[in-house]
């Protein structure tokens, strides 16, 4: 069998053409939860899985594929329980998540389309061990798709079903309790002043927590550089330059893996193997240094606070530590901006997780956005570029628009509700004002009873806001009802139409519009837009809030309408601002 690796422009085409719909691919994939289990040996996997199919008379594809595949074997270094969090919603009531394995991706994409006629894996838990990628296993076995298992037979019965939900429970079963067991003895090692991280330059790191013996060739000169900062006729720019002639280095470190070389085989030592670097340090290393706590015998316990060490031994006094710490305050200069830089979107984006806002910053011509996210933010997306946030805007501003479909829908509710409310302006006063006064009787019962509602655990201050929120909300929409004529109801309905046409106009030069007029655009638009992987989530000002939530109401569409009547002067105060953009960019363009 051939291992010569083949690009993908010759191979793809074959693989789609139905060479391969015959055989199988065998999966192994090595977790980085527990390096030393036998079973995660990818050798171990190859092996049986291949035994297996020699024994089962299972063709496996001769498929070799840079990046995928060796003769019909795909291997993989990838957590199973990872899972990246972020949704999608998608028209047709479709939702997306990220597959964070590429190989696996490709392998279930491949196979749903019917390019293969199955797939071999060890176990279950080899295959997936969290809820995402379980769904998508079962959805290609109940497509036909031939999923094998090495270990396990799962009979096409209730029994059947139950034994690989037992086997998919269990495998994230032990994922989690794998990830508890390590937080736990971490958590355990810092309250006992262990050090739990890698420690900083001056020390060794031999793989022990408990143990963080000094540096023989680095210790003595970073405290010297302690010493003669202290003497405060230093900079930290003259400081770097005296440590590098001394022959300071950083420790090693390897450089971050290629695309190529994280879906490498794991036999391929050659390319797996990276060596370490060390590099000459910066001022900003040596600044950061200087104020690290490790180095008068510290580490970081739970609650961030520093704790005396039981793992390494101190470099420097406190005395000694604490006279850099005043030196380092003394020559602190603060910068403050007479005029702040006028980057777009500044402040507007923030993380859907965790709420840290994303900084704009130039690099090479580009404006790139970048947060600094909490250490328990599992948003992958850190950092974006101008482009990026401007096309997700762009999709958000067309999608307030309303289509064809709903403007007919628009209208003819409009029609309908106007009907509707000259009825009820005839024929059900008294009911309207019989809900009106029950709505209010309830609202004055919830305030005077606050207190004893709360107590006696009937309702929570959430539960209490809720139920405030939702009836006054009622309130509002009956009053306005009560109040407004047929031909407000329609004239309501035709601005709510009118801001979407401005809207479309609006998205039209929004296109090619100028990074200022993108933003001036956004802000009249949205007050609030959050990023979450590859979702954009928003929230519209006032005026927009409408579109935003169109047909959508505590009391169904026709309530919608009713709503409508309290956001007009809003609506009417965008409507007048967009006017004025539109006119303003035709005039430009002229």
């Amino acid at each position: 069998m051939s291992t010569t690796p083949v690009t993908a422009e010759k191979i793809v085409p074959e693989v789609e053409s139905g060479t391969y719909r015959d055989s199988y691919l065998i999966y192994n994939r090595k977790s980085t939860d527990e390096p030393d289990n036998q079973k995660n040996s990818i050798k171990y996997q190859k092996a049986q899985n291949a035994l297996f199919a020699y024994r089962e008379h299972l063709p496996v594809a001769h498929l070799t594929l840079e990046g995928f595949s060796s003769d019909g074997i795909v291997s993989e270094r990838h957590s199973g329980f990872k899972e990246d969090m972020a949704l999608q919603f998608g028209e047709g009531n479709t939702v997306q998540f990220r597959i964070e394995r590429p190989k696996f991706h490709r392998l279930v994409q491949w196979l749903g389309n019917g390019y293969f006629k199955g797939a071999i894996f060890l176990c279950w838990d080899r295959a997936s061990r969290n809820q995402g990628d379980d769904t998508i296993l079962r959805k290609l076995m109940k497509r036909g798709v031939d999923i094998r298992f090495v270990t396990t037979t799962y009979e096409k019965t209730s029994s059947g079903e139950l034994h690989m939900d037992i086997d998919g429970m269990f495998a994230q079963h032990y994922s989690r309790v794998t990830s508890e067991k390590i937080a736990m003895t971490l958590r355990a090692k810092r309250d006992q002043g262990v050090c739990t991280y890698r420690a900083p330059v001056g020390y060794l790191n031999q793989g022990q927590m408990e143990h963080k013996p000094l540096d023989p060739e680095r210790a003595p000169i970073v405290k010297k550089l302690f010493e003669l900062y202290a003497t405060g006729g230093w900079s930290l720019i003259a400081l770097t330059r005296w440590a590098i002639d001394q022959g300071l280095t950083m420790p090693p470190t390897r450089r971050r893996r290629t695309q190529e070389e994280i879906l490498a085989e794991e036999e391929d030592d050659a390319r797996l193997a990276i060596e370490p670097v060390s590099r000459l340090p910066a001022y900003t290393a040596i600044d950061k240094m200087l104020r690290n706590r490790f180095y008068m015998g510290e580490v970081r316990g739970n609650s961030g606070t520093w704790v005396r060490s039981m793992s390494h031994e101190a470099l420097v006094s406190e005395e000694l530590f604490n006279r850099v710490q005043r030196e380092l305050r003394r020559k602190n200069k603060s910068v403050h901006y007479a005029n702040v830089l006028a980057y777009p979107l500044r402040a507007m984006v923030r993380c859907g997780l965790c709420g840290r806002v994303y900084t704009p910053y130039p690099k090479k011509g580009i404006m790139y956005y970048g947060a600094r996210c909490s250490a328990e933010c599992v948003n992958p997306k850190r950092s974006f570029n101008f482009d990026f946030i401007t096309g997700k805007i762009g999709t958000r501003i067309a999608a307030l628009s309303f289509t064809e479909e709903e403007l007919h829908e628009l209208e003819a509710e409009a029609g309908t509700e106007s009907a509707l409310v000259e009825s009820k302006r005839l024929g059900e006063r008294e009911a309207t004002e019989r809900k009106i006064k029950r709505i209010r009787e309830d609202l004055a019962y919830l305030s005077a009873n606050r207190l004893t509602l709360l107590k006696t655990g009937a309702y929570t201050p959430e539960m209490i806001v809720a139920e405030e929120a939702r009836l006054g909300l009622e309130l509002s929409s009956l009053e306005n009802l009560e109040g407004a004529s047929g031909v407000e109801i329609q004239e309501t309905a035709r601005d709510a139409a009118k801001l979407s046409e401005l809207l479309g106009d609006v998205y039209f030069y929004y296109q090619n519009a100028s990074p200022q007029e993108k933003e001036a655009i956004t802000r009249e638009i949205f007050s609030e837009l959050t990023l979450q992987g590859e979702t954009l989530d928003y929230k519209c000002t006032r005026g927009f809030q409408p579109l935003a939530s169109r047909f959508v109401s505590q009391g169904g569409p026709r309530a919608w309408l009713s709503e409508l009547l309290i956001q007009r002067s809003y609506m009417a105060a965008s409507i007048e601002r967009l006017a004025f953009l539109v006119a303003t960019k035709e005039t430009n363009n002229s």
